[in-house]
């Protein structure tokens, strides 16, 4: 399910924000979470079950790996280091096996002239957005210790619909205490109102502009001719800004859709084509991503 789809923008972000309010306001946080849960968990599975199996596959591992070594950690114990290797180890091997298996397969039967069939993989979609967010979890536990969390709030902070997709990449100390103050449990107009509005402002940039501009991208790449000098910058500069409107579009539906909840994301692009250097439009362009890899 698309962000830019009717079923999206009409039945499961309403259904989802109301359920999560009601049941905040008629039952407890509790029930409101377990949820908020299922339908991260549904959203997943409208893809593929298998996303959604692969997923909870990484939730329980990593929350067992951040468990122990949280453990370890406060007891000062010489497993603390082993355990850290293994949940990075897992993360990288998972995120491994889905990304770069056949491609390594491809590159043995070139290099050894031999006939291993590709594995039928299919590609989790955000495998590398949790991935990354659980391994700066366990980073965090081993280099300072304690964030201990309930499996509840854990679960839900990795699976949260609005960035399991596409991100952005949040650090669980900035979500997971915004799902446990009583007044992010409260339905908020303003919220509402500023969550659409950016959530607007996204689906703008995806439909109007990505689009649009993808029909003169794939007019250029497709072509059978020489492209001429001037169709071929045409082309180059579209897909240029192309790509920034689709990523950054579908970046901010997922914080106009994670502020409908309450839930406030990290910006993840900051006009990043009026930077005056290679430095700084990295700082400027997927900010997440470049805050986890330097971190």
């Amino acid at each position: 399910m698309l962000f830019n789809s009717y079923a999206f923008i009409l039945i499961f972000l309403p259904l989802a924000a109301a359920g999560y309010f009601l049941l905040h306001k008629f039952f407890s946080a509790k029930w409101a979470l377990i949820f908020l849960l299922a339908a991260s968990l549904c959203f997943m599975s409208l893809w593929n079950v298998q996303f959604a199996i692969v997923l909870m596959f990484s939730v329980l591992v990593n929350f067992a790996c951040g468990s122990a070594l949280s453990a370890a950690a406060e007891s000062n114990a010489k497993s603390k280091k082993p355990i850290f290797i293994a949940g990075i180890t897992f993360n990288i091997l998972l995120l491994g096996f889905f990304k770069y298996s056949n491609f390594f397969l491809e590159n043995i039967n070139a290099v050894f002239a031999t006939d291993i069939h590709a594995l039928r993989i299919l590609l989790p979609i955000g495998i590398s957005f949790y991935t990354f967010m659980q391994i700066a979890w366990l980073t965090d536990i081993y280099r300072q210790g304690g964030y201990r969390y309930d499996f509840l709030s854990y679960c839900l902070y990795v699976t949260f619909f609005p960035y399991v997709m596409s991100g952005p990449i949040a650090y669980h100390r900035e979500i997971i205490p915004q799902f446990k103050t009583p007044e992010n449990w409260t339905f908020s107009t303003s919220n509402l109102c500023r969550g659409l509005f950016i959530f607007s402002i996204g689906l703008f940039k995806k439909m109007a502009i990505a689009d649009t501009l993808a029909i003169i991208v794939n007019g250029g790449f497709d072509a059978s001719r020489v492209l001429t000098f001037t169709e071929a910058w045409i082309t180059s500069l579209s897909f240029t800004m192309q790509i920034y409107f689709d990523f950054s579009g579908y970046t901010d539906m997922a914080i106009g859709a994670a502020l409908v909840f309450n839930i406030r994301l990290p910006i993840n692009f900051y006009s990043p084509y009026k930077a005056t250097n290679i430095k700084e439009f990295w700082q400027r362009w997927h900010i997440t991503l470049s805050r986890f890899l330097l971190n």
